[in-house]
């Protein structure tokens, strides 16, 4: 799953609001620097030049069915859909060329979906958010509103990366553990709305445990608080102060107008040796002939530094923009790099591994060129729970390791696997959780859509000499029934998704697969996917088959530290199958 977000705003080239259309005409004759549009008119591609409004939608559809409509049946090759909200009656729709955008609105003005007749026209190109935030600031009137903000900028940083850091610690934890409290009492309010099936086993539950539906163990947490990140994306940017380039966080997004990046020195979750390593590569581009990546025009070169740390170990992977620079060039930059981190005053950082990174604005359905090796050890490796992972550039990895060992230990114990089980590894990336499972269990099975997740999966099981364990490519909800027909008895699922929650696609395998007869969900945005906990109690349908999953056991865990992040963890099981327990032990 991908964890807690990074504490800042990532690089992104969204240029677009995502609603309503451009009101007004086009400033033609408005100068470059306060000109919306003139993004237009550069040569680097943006889908806002080829962009059609699509009306008189369904009432219900999904924006993925409706992807799947225009390229896949339609054969319409679009970019990116850009819906207001849920089910709105109106869409955007970007593609690549003018030709493409011509075809779509031919082929889509009174094209019949679910029965309405869909219209489509040309759209305006959204505006350029920083050039119109500064027109905004920029002009005079007396009914002007001008908000102003008196915080410095390290305490705006803090703000947007620790918004807790001046809480005490203890109290950060009962505040996490209420909020926990919260979402299963909604749960439970809304399964017992849902299933009438449920009520009496529900109220039974709600007696027992202080008004909740399951179990609520007390909040978990490592011993340090501080100095937890194991790895973090810099931005490389512009200090509004100073007006130095800075490597360190955005004090804001680029699509509310801010593009200013501060100091990460006062942050206290980035530990010392992360801190350093940024201010020695500070001083390198400071140094550099090379510019600072301006987000607005596109020009200049350094864009971000990711740093992983395991132990002593210290992986750095250096993005930039190549813009016009020659093949001898970027050789230059990179024997630069290798020769100041190695012998030059950035030796002091002691990094066991270094790599180089092009970023340039992707176009959709083109591949990133990820990152180039060059110098030092290929992968980092990380020690959890007795085990060892070797961890890539890409690969995804807790980013509180100590957090990440109770987390673990946590799922296992919520899990309670014998020694017949098999457990069902959702989402597994690269084996983290279902390798701590093997010597739990009887068999483990692991599925993730990544292809280069899979790959260290399997190679982390051979490093640990585990041979239980096998891991499968390929979307949950379509190879899940396939995986799962090789377990072997009891089956355990284990789903730790993204921030968003499981595909609902997902969900509906687990209801329909029977032999599940427990699900752990490990969330670490509990209100995102209370909808997935809600549809996993709901009674059958034609879409929800067999018996519902109810939960039976909670604990939240603590792994990000003065942010408003934590990790909730619900073990779920077949409301039939419990009920012959609740039996048996009377």
């Amino acid at each position: 799953m991908e964890s807690a977000p990074e504490p800042q705003i990532k690089i992104e080239d969204i240029k677009q609001e995502e609603n309503a259309p451009v009101e007004g005409p086009i400033e033609e004759n408005a100068p470059p620097e306060n000109d919306p549009y003139a993004y237009l008119d550069r040569s680097d591609f943006s889908s806002e030049k080829f962009k059609i409004e699509i009306k008189n939608l369904p009432k219900i559809y999904g924006i993925s069915e409706f992807r799947k409509l225009l390229n896949n049946k339609l054969k319409l090759n679009s970019t990116k859909i850009k819906a207001p909200k849920r089910n709105s009656p109106y869409a955007f729709v970007c593609f690549r060329s003018d030709e493409d955008r011509n075809k779509a609105i031919e082929t889509l003005s009174g094209f019949k979906w679910k029965g309405k007749p869909l219209q489509a026209i040309r759209a305006k190109p959204s505006p350029d958010p920083l050039v119109k935030k500064r027109k905004e600031d920029s002009e005079e009137g007396p009914n002007k509103k001008i908000k102003i903000d008196n915080r410095s900028q390290e305490e705006k940083l803090k703000s947007s990366t620790i918004p807790l850091w001046d809480v005490p610690y203890e109290e950060q934890l009962k505040t996490k553990q209420e909020e926990a409290r919260n979402i299963l009492k909604r749960l439970g309010n809304e399964l017992a709305r849902q299933n009438p099936d449920l009520r009496e086993w529900l109220n039974k539950q709600k007696e027992k445990f202080d008004g909740l539906p399951c179990e609520l163990l007390n909040i978990r947490y490592a011993d340090e608080c501080d100095g937890y990140r194991n790895k973090c994306s810099f931005t490389v940017g512009i200090d509004e102060e100073t007006k130095l380039p800075t490597v360190g966080f955005r004090i804001g997004s680029y699509v509310n107008g801010i593009t200013g990046v501060g100091s990460i020195e006062s942050l206290k979750h980035i530990p010392e040796s992360m801190k350093l390593a940024v201010k020695l590569f500070q001083d390198y581009v400071r140094a550099s002939d090379l510019q600072v990546f301006n987000f607005e025009v596109h020009t200049g070169h350094f864009r971000q530094l990711t740093i992983r740390t395991a132990q002593d170990q210290i992986m750095l992977v250096v993005g930039i923009h190549p813009q016009d620079l020659s093949e001898e060039k970027l050789k230059v930059f990179k024997n630069s790099l290798i020769h100041y981190f190695t012998e030059g005053a950035g030796k002091e950082a002691k990094i066991t591994s270094l790599y180089y990174q092009k970023i340039v604005k992707k176009i959709a359905g083109e591949d990133s060129d990820g990152s180039e090796h060059l110098w030092g050890d290929t992968h980092i490796c990380e020690t959890l729970l007795g085990l060892k992972f070797k961890i890539s550039p890409e690969a995804f990895f807790q980013i509180n390791t100590k957090g990440a060992e109770i987390l673990y230990k946590s799922i296992i114990e919520l899990a309670s696997p014998t020694e017949d089980s098999t457990v069902l590894d959702v989402c597994c990336g690269t084996g983290t959780i279902g390798l701590c499972f093997a010597k739990n269990c009887k068999k483990v099975l692991g599925i993730e859509i990544v292809p280069q997740a899979i790959i260290d999966a399997k190679a982390n099981a051979k490093l640990n000499e585990i041979e239980n364990s096998e891991f499968f490519e390929g979307k949950a909800e379509e190879i899940l029934g396939s995986v799962c027909y090789r377990a072997m008895g009891d089956v355990v699922a284990v789903v730790d998704p993204p921030r968003a929650g499981l595909q609902q696609k997902a969900v509906v395998q687990i209801r329909k697969i029977n032999k599940i007869g427990q699900l752990v969900y490990v969330s670490c945005n509990p209100a995102a996917a209370l909808k997935n906990f809600i549809d996993i109690g709901r009674p059958a349908s034609k879409t929800l088959h067999n018996e519902p999953l109810v939960p039976v056991r909670a604990v939240v865990v603590d792994m990000f530290p003065h942010t408003r992040h934590c990790e909730l963890i619900i073990s779920f099981k077949r409301f039939d199958k419990l009920l012959i327990v609740d039996s048996d032990s009377k």
